[in-house]
């Protein structure tokens, strides 16, 4: 069904070029309201090693690779999780831990419960050891799902 809105706005877009930018904030806006109204809210929280002290250019490169391995894994898995993920916006947030333990601690928690996760270790060729544990990303998700395991922790 929501599919169907966000199709119907797109073909409108390429008959309105001089409003295009409104007429796409507008569908965002549609689109993300007619999912919350469905009940569920939908994000990825990705989880990063702050014991590393990585510069923030390799932060950004292992947060892309967990969301992304993230991403696929709940696109084949869990498509009603994706799908709604994807339409809604993309939500996501980085949140940091101190250690590989804790890293090592949310990711096997999360596959327990059967919930979307990746795990990046670090090829090593700049400034980490190869197979260094850089970060993990859980979801997409319901919110209520990865909240229950990372709502307590700190944002990076």
């Amino acid at each position: 069904m929501f599919s169907d809105v966000s199709m119907y706005f797109d073909a409108m877009l390429y008959h309105t070029n001089p409003f295009i930018s409104t007429f796409k904030q507008f569908k965002n806006i549609l689109v993300t309201g007619l999912w919350n109204m469905a009940g569920e809210d939908y994000k990825q929280v990705v989880i990063v090693r702050s014991d590393l002290n990585m510069s923030r250019g390799k932060i950004a490169v292992q947060v892309a690779h967990a969301s992304l391995m993230a991403a696929f894994e709940a696109y084949k898995e869990h498509r009603e999780w994706f799908t709604a993920w994807w339409e809604s916006g993309q939500k996501k947030v980085v949140v940091k831990v101190s250690s590989e333990g804790e890293l090592l601690e949310l990711y096997e928690k999360a596959r327990q419960r059967g919930l979307p996760a990746s795990l990046v270790r670090d090829a090593g060729l700049t400034e980490l050891p190869p197979g260094t544990l850089t970060a993990v990303a859980i979801g997409p998700c319901p919110t209520k799902l990865v909240d229950e395991l990372t709502g307590g922790l700190k944002l990076l």
